[in-house]
């Protein structure tokens, strides 16, 4: 492809979902000349209140050849701009409408145990992300992530906090929150852990954690956050999963994530305990590059 692509990003306001779009499309601006305009449907409620905002947001963009998309609030607008504007819809994640009616769509293996045949499917080991790949030699930090209460896992803050002192005995350990974070944790944190320096995600500048990732040599991340541990496979670290009570002792992420553990790529904290070191993934995971190669090779998006 010799020409350059206009892509714009549909967003629910949600970073996680966002995150994929723009790991796509920067991934996508490594092949090809990209210019990308973002689109925000956050806060708008109800399906022709979205439609009506990402139309006047649109309204003064250049045409699209392509328009990028994750989260199911978006899914209707998605398909509207794509076929007013005659732009390939590009959908990431299970999509909550017919896979046919999308160009194509990207998601997670785990999102269809079963997968259909279809040409405009393109499988993924996890959600695509925005962290850069590392420069040889450049890792060195040591990074703990951790999300919180989920539909597949519960809280134990007294617990987390153990396996953490015991974890972080030997120094150097940056941690950050989620959204999903409960209030009051930080605080624990640095009243337990002093040696460990604590960032909120609410202080943090855009583009912080991808930065900290990519020069991150080993990893900790509750195991309830599966966007924050492909975000550590992306970027080459050896990672380390720390267990958060389940409410589910079986679903299609907990299965997922076990699969990684046999396959070499994640150090569940149990089997940290035995040898305390944190084994080297058998590979790095650049899901998004990945894409962004299939995609401009076989024209999905020309």
């Amino acid at each position: 492809m010799s020409r350059s692509l206009t892509l714009w990003l549909l967003g629910d306001g949600k970073p996680g979902h966002e995150n994929q779009s723009l790991g796509l499309a920067e991934a996508l601006g490594k092949l090809v000349p990209c210019s990308l305009h973002q689109i925000s449907l956050a806060g708008k409620r109800g399906l022709i209140a979205r439609i009506r905002a990402a139309a006047q947001a649109g309204a003064d963009l250049p045409k699209p050849d392509a328009i990028l998309a994750a989260g199911h609030a978006t899914h209707p607008s998605l398909l509207w701009l794509a076929r007013k504007h005659a732009a390939k819809s590009v959908v990431l994640m299970r999509p909550s409408l017919p896979l046919a009616w999308f160009d194509v769509c990207i998601a997670p293996t785990h999102d269809f145990p079963i997968a259909p045949a279809r040409a405009n499917l393109i499988l993924t080991r996890g959600a695509l992300n925005r962290v850069p790949a590392a420069e040889p030699g450049q890792k060195s930090g040591k990074l703990i992530l951790i999300g919180g209460p989920s539909k597949t896992h519960g809280w134990d803050a007294a617990a987390l906090l153990e396996m953490l002192a015991i974890a972080t005995d030997r120094g150097g350990w940056h941690l950050t929150d989620s959204r999903r974070t409960p209030a009051g944790f930080l605080s624990r944190v640095r009243e337990h852990l002093p040696g460990v320096t604590v960032y909120s995600h609410k202080e943090t500048p855009p583009g912080w954690l991808p930065e900290k990732l990519q020069k991150a040599k080993e990893v900790w991340v509750t195991e309830d956050s599966v966007s924050m541990i492909y975000e550590a496979l992306t970027s080459g670290a050896r990672v380390g999963l720390l267990p958060i009570p389940r409410v589910r002792t079986t679903s299609r992420v907990i299965s997922g994530l076990e699969n990684l553990a046999k396959q070499g790529f994640l150090t569940p904290y149990a089997s940290w305990w035995e040898t305390m070191n944190l084994a080297t993934p058998p590979e790095i995971l650049r899901e998004a590059d990945r894409c962004a190669y299939k995609i401009i090779a076989e024209k999905l998006i020309a």
